[in-house]
């Protein structure tokens, strides 16, 4: 099954009244890049998380957030911050002395105005202490929770990227009948090159010679190698897409080879027609390198 490294998942986990968000996103990159964006985490349970979260998501750039919701159960859960709080409030005071808003009429908001200043920062002290055991065990459910929906978005971008290299693979192939429509008029134009260019000489050649020089040329120029080998890379790329664990990496390497075989192609054309098919080939190609990069 093919997975996208492109991935986002989210869980919560409500410890001692306390609603903990984990949010875990991750992008394409070469290897397991981890990064804890949180300071939530026990520090002794850290290498562990980043084990499991390396065997378990396998590759890529991998971030793991987790915040403390400040409303609701964690804001009553918080203790308040007095000196903070009456800071604030002596500020706005200050603020609205002498304007339209009076002690009058700012009594009439009181309520409005004190709901602001209580969700301003640090008015509640949401810094926790130690986890409990019992409580890194439920934020430790919770990764696994944000992992697990994760990989099931990375499972649902894998359908649509497998279905959109193996359309442009389909059209690589499909063009190579293009290619071998033109070897025979590339061919007839070779030598018709060549006599002009002898006619224009004006000398006299020995016909057998000439004859075995330019089947000599070519078959310098001749692609068929390169064709059967271009058709056998497209046919192992659909191989590795859908037997392969984790084939992202060797679907690259098989593109390269691709790519080898179809500048072979173009530097041996001669003809315009072939050159013109070779570029609609790379254009596919390029886009099949920039996919890959995506696939796990």
């Amino acid at each position: 099954m093919v997975k996208s490294m492109t991935g986002y998942g989210k869980a919560e986990a409500l410890i001692d009244g306390s609603k903990y968000i984990v949010e875990i996103r991750s992008l394409n990159g070469k290897n397991a890049d981890i990064t804890l964006k949180t300071s939530l985490i026990p520090r002794e349970k850290e290498m562990e998380v980043r084990q499991w979260l390396s065997s378990t998501l396998n590759r890529g750039t991998i971030d793991l957030f987790i915040t403390l919701d400040r409303s609701g159960a964690t804001a009553a859960a918080s203790k308040l911050n007095g000196d903070v709080l009456f800071s604030y409030l002596n500020q706005l005071d200050s603020a609205l002395a002498g304007t339209r808003w009076s002690q009058a009429a700012a009594g009439e908001n009181a309520a409005a105005l004190l709901g602001s200043v209580i969700r301003m920062p640090e008015v509640f002290d949401t810094s926790r202490g130690e986890l409990s055991q019992e409580g890194w065990e439920a934020l430790s459910a919770a990764i696994r929770q944000a992992a697990g929906a994760l990989d099931a978005f990375r499972t649902t971008e894998g359908a649509t990227l497998r279905r959109d290299v193996l359309s442009k693979v389909d059209a690589i192939e499909s063009l190579i009948p293009e290619v071998e429509a033109c070897e025979e008029e590339r061919i007839k134009a070779v030598r018709e090159r060549i006599d002009a260019r002898l006619a224009e000489l004006a000398v006299n050649v020995d016909t057998n010679r000439l004859e075995q020089e330019i089947i000599f040329y070519i078959d310098k120029l001749d692609i068929n190698e390169e064709k059967v080998r271009l058709k056998q890379h497209c046919k192992y790329f659909r191989e590795t897409l859908d037997t392969e664990e984790f084939p992202g990496k060797k679907l690259g390497f098989i593109a390269q080879e691709m790519g080898r075989e179809i500048n072979t192609m173009g530097s041996k054309a001669n003809h315009a027609g072939i050159q013109k098919t070779v570029v609609k080939m790379k254009a596919e190609l390029e886009k099949i390198k920039e996919q890959s990069m995506n696939i796990l």
